[in-house]
């Protein structure tokens, strides 16, 4: 997808697509469940979880894959025993097929990302 136009999280979903839509859906259902007190918003053209003003959590429906983007280098440093063998960029896990997306460690991560005090972003 080539980074969307859209003002809010709802015209971007209506965007992606039809295969990828329940997916990031629930993707963002549990941004909103799991980070309290975040903002969510659209940056660089993508669902963004905003706290203090700085994105520390973002999804993206790709061309290849859909983009989870974990910003708190401290987060993934913690799961790295859990990260290792996925599919990752240098701030984000890569999932090419909707099913495959573990949601029990995005859960997981989420939840890391919200009980820690704010800090430093890649």
């Amino acid at each position: 997808m080539v980074r969307s136009t859209a003002e809010d999280v709802d015209g971007y979903l209506a965007e992606v697509p039809e295969e990828r839509r329940d997916a990031l859906g629930r993707l963002r259902q549990l941004c909103g469940a799991e980070l309290e007190g975040f903002d969510e918003v659209m940056a660089y053209g993508m669902p963004a979880y905003e706290r203090g003003g700085t994105a520390e959590i973002a999804f993206a429906s790709q061309k290849q894959y859909i983009s989870l983007y974990l910003m708190r280098s401290d987060v993934r440093e913690a799961f790295e025993g859990r990260l290792a063998g996925q599919d990752m960029g240098k701030g984000c896990l890569r999932y090419r097929r909707p099913g495959s997306i573990d949601f029990d460690l995005v859960r997981d991560l989420l939840r890391a990302t919200a009980a820690a005090p704010p800090g430093p972003v890649c």
